[in-house]
């Protein structure tokens, strides 16, 4: 049985919130705040809040990243809705979900009594993929057809301006972008997610199980990562210190997955991981000296050298680098002896 749509704003204080910064023709339009109907429907909401973020990945079916950014609203009929969320083909036939190209209809429990309401587009029952609208006027005839899972919160007159656009057979005239971002108490759980997942790989680190730990590290990786992408540097001190926090993360991540490609004797990969630590912080000594292990695996002593010498003029007092800088150049020392001796015999 559906019900009327919340007349409050939020409905519940703990449903995670978004916002997306609309763009006509290039130009900033405003910002819609969204919440997310978690409490009611909350595979849908996972589904809008993850593609919201483009934290899963490649989608299987579309071969596109599982994200909005960029996305466009395709679809606007006055006096009825607008529609976006189709991140492949952005004409309204493409768009998957985060569960595989389609998923079932998760709940009716709302109306769509009242404009500024979130609700799946879908091509009949059980079609649901990433295409969502947003009502401009109640719509009843959608009820058990459509489901409901949030609403706006701020932005109705953003809304309404992309509502009254001029279109062609339903189609923007002016491109729409827009772009889909998570609000800050959403920001501080994946922060707080990929900490997880870091201390998980560091258990299985001390562990000795090299290949989890690698995994583990990775995933936390690729939350920070994306994480990283949709927050604007200037918007506010607490969005600063949240960079802050991801580039930690990100900088630790990148020195224990190559620490853990040392350990499954992976070279390459742990030099690209020292590469991605040290774009971050060239004056990083631990990935310098974990590149430096790998040249050596690789035989590269002069690469090596060349990173163990940078790192020691950053840590002079640092005797583990001076140590090994001694072995490489015993070793480079051994293996030209060893050359010296083969062309004696050549020619002798």
């Amino acid at each position: 049985m559906s019900h009327p749509s919340p007349k409050v704003r939020p409905s519940l204080a703990a449903n995670p919130r978004v916002y997306l910064d609309v763009s006509i023709a290039g130009e900033t339009a405003g910002r819609i705040i969204l919440e997310l109907f978690a409490d009611v429907c909350p595979k849908t909401a996972e589904n809008f809040r993850a593609l919201c973020t483009g934290e899963k990945g490649i989608g299987p079916t579309t071969g596109k990243p599982l994200h909005f950014k960029g996305c466009p609203f395709h679809r606007i009929i006055r006096k009825f809705m607008i529609q976006g969320g189709d991140f492949s083909n952005q004409n309204g036939t493409g768009g998957e979900s985060i569960y595989g190209e389609k998923f079932e209809d998760e709940s009716f429990h709302y109306k769509h009594d009242q404009a500024g309401l979130l609700s799946m587009a879908n091509a009949g029952p059980n079609t649901n993929g990433s295409q969502f609208f947003i009502t401009t006027v109640p719509t009843p005839h959608l009820d058990n057809k459509h489901v409901i899972f949030g609403q706006v919160l701020k932005g109705m007159g953003v809304v309404k301006m992309l509502e009254n656009v001029e279109v062609k057979d339903e189609k923007p005239i002016k491109k729409l972008l827009s772009c889909f971002k998570l609000m800050q108490d959403k920001i501080d759980k994946i922060i707080q997610i990929a900490e997880d997942l870091k201390t998980l790989g560091n258990n299985f680190f001390k562990s000795q199980n090299w290949t989890m730990a690698d995994k583990k590290y990775t995933k936390a990786l690729r939350y920070a990562a994306t994480l990283r992408d949709e927050i604007d540097d200037e918007e506010s001190t607490e969005k600063l210190e949240s960079i802050k926090n991801l580039e930690s993360i990100l900088l630790s991540c990148n020195l224990n997955i190559a620490a853990c490609k040392l350990k499954l004797s992976d070279w390459d990969a742990a030099i690209e991981s020292c590469d991605e630590a040290l774009e971050m912080n060239q004056s990083n000594t631990k990935a310098l000296y974990r590149r430096a292990q790998a040249w050596q695996a690789k035989k590269d002593y002069d690469q090596a050298l060349d990173d163990l010498k940078k790192a020691q003029d950053i840590t002079p007092e640092d005797k583990a680098i001076s140590n090994e800088i001694l072995r490489v150049k015993q070793k480079k020392k051994e293996i030209k002896e060893k050359e010296k001796a083969t062309y004696a015999k050549m020619f002798a």
